[in-house]
């Protein structure tokens, strides 16, 4: 099972977006806070107008609204998706883990088993990387610019990564930079049983 995850390291709109919030009436009022804002900072376009020189429609499922889940069918295309494996196949390498506060390779050892390797858009020579990155940022309405190299990975028979967070928490990590906000989940292959993401503490997905 392949897959590839594109990493948002989002600023102000970004956290606006994708912040959780627990208070139910915090949640009702959220949405009608920030379109005040984009409206106060983008002037409204006329109706059936979108900015985009050709109109797109992506379709998503929400799955959870807490934690922010949304599932996006055939997201990609087949021939993208192949594209993808081959220019990744000769770089992959066993993954590595960023290591917290008193962890070592050896105490870490069995908690990601896959190999992958990480691709910019600009190291792919077929354009799939880069058609896909510019579909992701209309889905999030993140910039491009916001977002790591792909990072592509391969899962054998058995292999896994266990549970995890994708951001880091700089009091177990250290300082950070910047900060993931959002992961983009693609699946480039398809099996007859296995490999599927669990997010584990919420239910039924």
């Amino acid at each position: 099972l392949l897959s590839c995850s594109l990493f948002f390291l989002a600023g102000f709109l970004g956290s606006l977006l994708f912040t959780q919030d627990p208070q139910g009436q915090e949640d009702v009022e959220r949405p009608l806070r920030r379109e005040r804002l984009m409206e106060a900072v983008w002037p409204e376009m006329a109706y059936g107008e979108s900015g985009e020189p050709a109109p797109s429609l992506i379709p998503y499922q929400i799955l959870s609204w807490q934690p922010r889940a949304l599932y996006f069918p055939q997201f990609a295309t087949a021939e993208q998706c192949e594209n993808v494996v081959k220019t990744a196949k000769a770089w992959l390498r066993p993954s590595t883990l960023a290591l917290r506060k008193g962890e070592s390779e050896e105490t870490t050892k069995g908690i990601r088993t896959s190999s992958g390797t990480f691709l910019s858009a600009e190291e792919d020579p077929t354009g799939a990387l880069a058609e896909i990155e510019t579909k992701i940022a209309k889905a999030t309405m993140m910039p491009r610019s916001h977002g790591e190299p792909f990072n592509v990975l391969r899962y054998e028979i058995g292999q896994k990564y266990a549970s995890h967070y994708d951001a880091f928490d700089p009091a177990q990590y250290g300082p950070q930079k910047s900060q993931r906000v959002a992961s983009f989940l693609l699946y480039l292959t398809d099996v007859e049983e296995g490999g599927e993401t669990m997010f584990p503490y919420e239910v039924g997905i």
